[in-house]
């Protein structure tokens, strides 16, 4: 298990980790998730041994690493760009770690085999590496990284430079692959739905701190501060004085379970729900469809609010809406 306590970078002034600790068990996926800038790539290159942390401590299994050179913690590295080598075939590349290792030429020829073959890309050994599209240049990538069999995988923005779509496909191909092979892996990443679908447990990362940790259905239900529900695409904060039920937003007045007393509240698009007969109205601003339902932006008293729905809206279009009680919910700011 990997361990990182108190981790703290400085760059000149400025503190690119400051008191970072987390864990990674074995066999599981931590996603670190979290706008640029925020110090989750600093993070990677301290676990991997690429920065030495000016106060804190790395471990695996209980043996600190802060003197041992990136090429004998038994890491794999997987960059955005792939960092493949364009005169090598694909075989050769995803032999370079094998022969790092110096893992015999026949035991070699086979891992190359099955780890192209658990990739998708069984028969391609030979091709050259400057004939394969972006997703499959990814799939090398993950296949030299997997061959040397490497008990922990650092993978920054790994499919951070493909097209949505892609990404998509091969999140789903990643995690499969992962849950097969059991890998414990530190995922870095400023997507909230790669770092959801990957993940076993999601760090949340802002100017250089841990914000928020727990399982993705954890932070969906209680992003329990104001920045991690802005990532989520949870809307503003808005300040609310509950009591008895009833959360006084200013502008309205809505049903919620939260305690009584003042609260910073969230809400969410998925505790909206656009009908004709709702209690609450507000001004469309901004309307987009996207994966069979429309997203829309409105105005409602003080606060801009967004919701799916299943109808085309126009921007200045009147809106009726519901508000989930259940669903409004508390952070700090």
């Amino acid at each position: 298990m990997l361990q990182c306590l108190q981790l703290t970078v400085a760059f000149d002034e400025t503190l690119a980790l400051d008191a970072v600790s987390l864990d990674v068990p074995d066999g599981e996926v931590v996603a670190v998730m979290g706008p640029s800038g925020c110090g989750k790539t600093t993070l990677l290159r301290a676990v991997a041994g690429l920065q030495t942390p000016d106060v804190g401590s790395i471990t695996w299994d209980g043996r600190n690493l802060r003197h041992v050179p990136p090429h004998e913690r038994g890491f794999g590295f997987m960059f955005q760009d792939y960092a493949l080598f364009p005169h090598l075939s694909v075989g050769d590349n995803v032999a370079f770690g094998l022969r790092m290792q110096g893992v015999p030429g026949r035991e070699r020829e086979r891992r190359i085999r099955t780890v192209l073959d658990t990739v998708g890309l069984a028969g391609y050994e030979r091709r050259p590496i400057h004939e394969l599209s972006g997703g499959e240049q990814q799939r090398v990538a993950l296949a030299r990284t997997l061959a040397p069999s490497p008990r922990l995988i650092l993978l920054d923005e790994p499919i951070g430079a493909l097209d949505r779509a892609l990404r998509e496909h091969l999140t789903a191909e990643m995690h499969s692959i992962f849950s097969q092979l059991g890998v414990t892996a530190l995922y870095v990443t400023h997507d909230r739905d790669e770092a959801f679908a990957m993940a076993d447990t999601v760090v949340v990362m802002d100017s250089g701190r841990v914000v928020r940790k727990g399982t993705p259905q954890d932070l969906w239900a209680d992003p329990g501060h104001e920045f991690v529900a802005k990532m989520l695409g949870f809307g503003p904060a808005l300040p609310a004085v509950v009591a008895a039920g009833q959360a006084d937003l200013g502008w309205a007045t809505v049903k919620t379970a939260l305690p009584d007393g003042e609260q910073l509240v969230v809400i969410p698009p998925h505790a909206i729900r656009i009908a004709d007969d709702g209690a609450l109205h507000g001004t469309v601003t901004k309307s987009a469809f996207a994966g069979g339902r429309y997203t829309v932006e409105f105005e409602t008293g003080t606060a801009t609010l967004t919701a799916a729905g299943s109808q085309r809206l126009a921007p200045g279009d009147r809106l009726a809406f519901h508000i989930d009680p259940e669903q409004v919910l508390a952070v700090d700011g």
